[in-house]
């Protein structure tokens, strides 16, 4: 079931995204349910996540996000998690 992950970091907060941004690589590494992911951008800088997770429901989206490093460090203002349906690509 594809989940979007919607996150916007805390204004402020980019040495914390930077700090972690290791353990949340290698946390998308190790679970293999991330299809696709990147930074939310304004202009040049990174201001919070659009990651679409491929997982069997919303409660192991909620889990997944629950253990992000990312998540861990209060990097993020607000998290959604959205159902999604792939049309185009």
């Amino acid at each position: 079931m594809p989940i979007a992950l919607i996150a916007r970091d805390k204004d402020g907060a980019l040495q914390t995204r930077l700090d972690n941004r290791t353990a949340h690589l290698a946390y998308i590494e190790e679970t293999g349910v991330v299809a696709q992911a990147g930074p939310l951008l304004d202009g040049e800088q990174m201001i919070g996540s659009l990651i679409i997770l491929d997982v069997a429901d919303m409660a192991a989206a909620q889990e997944w996000a629950d253990n992000d490093p990312y998540a861990k460090a209060g990097l993020f203002q607000s998290v959604e998690l959205i159902a999604w349906k792939k049309v185009v690509g």
